[in-house]
């Protein structure tokens, strides 16, 4: 051990140890966000603090079927290392893991100490950063949709929705959750400690929808990213499957990831929103106005970020109540961006474009960005959607596949100039990796269309 460890580390033992607690489970997402960890033993805490945690660099370029794909900095490095630092200040006791603490982890290069360009939660904070300099700070309150499956051996993957009742959307109890899957992760995500507000069961059958508290953007993100572990988790714990894959089976809808946003900054010693204006358009400032138009302007590169799967356009069209056009409205849920009805403090914008599978470092990241390119800009937005939207004489089309956004992602340098060249350099070549196996991949429906006949 480190004569150089923190003693603020061995605070931290003393007192886990009192509570219990003998393993820390150290936690980071990767470039998709999928949560990837390390149990340590409660002893060995200073010393990871101090040295750190070594993983291989390809982590972050490693497909959910486990290919490495070639990025920049893995196999043609030789697959050298990242080292993982426990923050903690995000230190949380697991309350369906006895003996269990879980904090996140900061990723840096060994050889530089700087943080890894394919890090989501450096990504964000270098935007904040940015925001920073310009006196916004960001406040985000994340809301996510998830499928609950149960084990289906006949089933195509294995699984089947946990419960098909129809017409359930915005109800709670056992009518359409007969086995109390909400009620039972509300509680356990509320003694875990982060933020959890409410939950309902949504749309579709087996469908359900959790809400944080906002705050600060970076917190929200790190919530965000721990509540999609956590259900996931508890739903193994049950013999099940949670996913927040866009759309998961082709009789039900899709699942977004809304993100409300809005900007506090100091003026004369108090902390506003500055997205409230009484004397403005629509009662928004000129701020929010901008950052509307920001999303708007570069939502054809946003969609790569915040619909990141070849999965995620099979969510979109008319009449699905997810985006379909690069539109906005005052409380209107079938635009791209919702203005909610709350003013004054509650003065906020709701970005509706995202889906689950979305990772929440990037989403944010990507919101804020453009959100404060528009207001560098100044530009105004159009005027907003009336009534019921999906009419493309009005507004233009979102992308309506994968590689179209990558296309529009690559193409949009003010976008990408903030996000970093490394880190959308590692993002794209990773995602058309994707693409590419998924076109050479027979799918069922394939087969099922052509065999019999052709």
């Amino acid at each position: 051990m480190s004569a150089q460890v923190p003693s603020e580390a061995s605070q931290f033992t003393e007192r886990l140890s009192v509570e219990g607690v003998d393993v820390v489970r150290v936690t980071y997402p990767d470039l998709i966000g999928t949560d990837r960890a390390r149990d340590i033993l409660l002893d060995q805490l200073p010393a990871a603090c101090s040295h750190g945690l070594s993983f291989c660099r390809a982590v972050y370029h490693t497909s959910p079927q486990g290919d490495v794909v070639p990025i920049a900095g893995g196999l043609d490095a030789g697959l050298p290392d990242i080292v993982v630092r426990p923050d903690l200040d995000t230190l949380l006791t697991l309350p369906w893991e006895p003996g269990v603490a879980s904090c996140l982890g900061d990723v840096t290069d060994p050889a530089t100490g700087a943080p890894v360009p394919e890090s989501p939660r450096a990504l964000l904070r270098a935007v904040l950063a940015r925001c920073a300099e310009h006196g916004l700070r960001p406040i985000a309150g994340p809301e996510l949709e998830y499928f609950l499956c149960d084990p289906a051996p006949g089933a195509p993957g294995g699984w089947r929705r946990y419960s098909c009742a129809a017409g359930a959307v915005y109800t709670a109890g056992l009518r359409a959750d007969p086995d109390n899957h909400l009620l039972r992760t509300l509680r356990l995500l509320r003694d875990l400690g982060i933020g959890i507000t409410h939950g309902n069961h949504e749309f579709d059958g087996a469908q359900f929808e959790i809400n944080l508290v906002h705050s600060e953007a970076l917190g929200a993100a790190d919530r965000a990213f721990r509540l999609k572990a956590a259900v996931k988790e508890l739903a193994r714990k049950e013999g099940r499957l949670a996913t927040f894959m866009a759309k998961p089976f082709n009789d039900a809808g899709g699942s977004g990831f809304h993100v409300h946003l809005s900007c506090d900054a100091s003026e004369g010693g108090e902390t506003r929103n500055v997205f409230d204006d009484p004397t403005g358009p629509y009662g928004l400032s000129d701020t929010a106005r901008h950052a509307v138009a920001g999303l708007l302007a570069h939502a054809p590169a946003l969609a790569a970020l915040v619909n990141p799967t070849v999965n995620s356009y099979k969510r979109f069209g008319p009449d699905t109540v997810a985006p379909w056009l690069v539109d906005w409205g005052l409380d209107n849920r079938s635009a791209m961006v919702r203005i909610p009805p709350e003013r004054g403090a509650g003065s906020r914008l709701e970005l509706r474009l995202g889906d689950a599978s979305a990772n929440p470092y990037v989403l944010i990241a990507a919101t804020v960005a453009a959100a404060l390119l528009g207001i560098q800009a100044g530009d105004e937005p159009p005027a907003p959607l009336e009534g019921y939207g999906y009419d493309t004489a009005r507004s233009a089309l979102l992308p309506d596949c994968l590689p179209t956004a990558l296309d529009a992602l690559e193409a949009d340098t003010a976008l990408t100039g903030i996000l970093g060249k490394d880190f959308t350099a590692a993002y794209l070549a990773y995602k058309r990796n994707e693409v590419e196996r998924f076109q050479q991949h027979v799918t069922d429906w394939e087969f099922t269309e052509y065999a019999y006949h052709l």
